[in-house]
């Protein structure tokens, strides 16, 4: 009998649509959306924007530019720091490359944040982290960047002689104060550890009817993990010293886009711009905050920093300019060129195999 040939192109004209096909229109016409509202928000104000861009400062321009490449490296260089400390050697290079991919998702793909995360781990997982190592390392590096920007808002608000609430800051502190804490205790008691660990186990083990050992591996290895962690004085304080290059880059950024368009902006209300900025931005919704981030520095740009609404605009035209379309157009760049073909590498880490091996 003869078979019939396949068709040209592999038969992919009738391969039934997925599951959830619609959802693409939906994030398109959600953005549509947006976009339009962003439109029509600021449209009353886009005239006399339009006239502080046409007599833009370049020399300002190029500043905002720059000060978002360091903030970029900065934070690059804290994730080299915390790898290091986890015995993971990584070049500057790789680590900026991995912040820029990133970023740009974080940045332009709806729940970007999860990409963003996943793309990280699975890089840090390449370059030789185990999978404690690459958790503790995004858990740490995001714990001191939420501490960073709580302290920014709180210096701004206390520069216009406002009152805050010791816990803004505290929460935040004592996070990254207990994560630090954890590492280090577990690296230097691995036996009480691991007996606490045997002791509970035990308990779950026999209410699930499975011998008392059982998953006793795994928590070894984990331990063992942990122990690699030595997050030494001077690696502690190059990280936090890196992370505060990142944060006053990028409000040097806001700030070089604000006199770049003719305004004076108070430093308080600069800092308490950027810092309700960031704080909106880590809310789920449209990619990289679209309109509400917008709309978020125009508001406080004008009422705290004391410019006018137009040059608020204008600002934060030019300030997501950079920080947004720029670092997206960048990043998408840089994974083009350097980890498109890594989602196709079917290879398992040495560790997950071994992991699936003792589960």
């Amino acid at each position: 009998m003869v078979q019939p040939e396949p068709a040209v192109g592999g038969g992919d004209t009738d391969r039934p649509r997925g599951r959830f096909w619609w959802l693409k229109w939906v994030a398109g016409a959600v953005l549509v959306a947006l976009l339009v509202g962003e439109g029509i928000y600021l449209w009353p104000r886009l005239h006399e924007s339009w006239q502080a861009l046409a007599e833009i400062h370049w020399g300002w321009v190029a500043l905002c530019v720059l000060a978002q490449a360091v903030s970029l490296s900065g934070y690059g260089r804290v994730q080299k720091q915390l790898l290091r400390a986890g015995g993971v050697s990584v070049s500057q290079r790789k680590s900026v490359a991995v912040i820029y991919g990133s970023t740009a998702m974080a940045l332009t793909l709806p729940a970007g944040q999860v990409f963003s995360t996943a793309f990280t781990y699975k890089e840090t997982r390449r370059w030789g982290a185990s999978p404690v190592v690459a958790s503790w390392q995004l858990a740490i590096s995001g714990v001191i960047a939420a501490a960073g920007l709580a302290l920014v808002g709180v210096t701004g608000a206390l520069l216009v002689g406002g009152s805050v609430s010791p816990f803004t800051l505290l929460f935040s502190v004592v996070g990254l104060a207990a994560l630090l804490y954890a590492g280090r205790y577990v690296s230097s008691h691995p036996d009480s550890i691991e007996n606490a660990a045997r002791w509970v186990l035990g308990r779950v083990n026999s209410v699930r009817g499975k011998p008392a050992s059982t998953g006793m591996n795994m928590v070894r290895t984990t331990i063992e993990q942990l122990d690699s962690v030595q997050l030494g004085k001077r690696d502690a304080a190059l990280t936090l010293g890196w992370s505060a290059v990142h944060r006053t880059a990028d409000i040097v950024c806001l700030g070089a886009a604000c006199f770049a368009i003719g305004a004076e902006p108070v430093l308080a209300g600069l800092l308490i711009a950027f810092a309700a900025g960031k704080a909106v931005a880590t809310i789920p919704g449209a990619p990289g905050g679209l309109v509400y981030v917008d709309a978020t520095l125009i508001a406080t740009l004008t009422t705290a920093a004391s410019i006018s609404a137009s040059q608020a605009v204008a600002a934060a035209f030019v300030y997501r300019g950079v920080s947004f379309i720029l670092v997206a157009i960048v990043g998408w760049i840089v994974f083009a060129f350097l980890f498109r073909g890594h989602g196709q590498q079917s290879e398992t880490p040495s560790y997950d195999v071994e992991l699936e091996r003792n589960d």
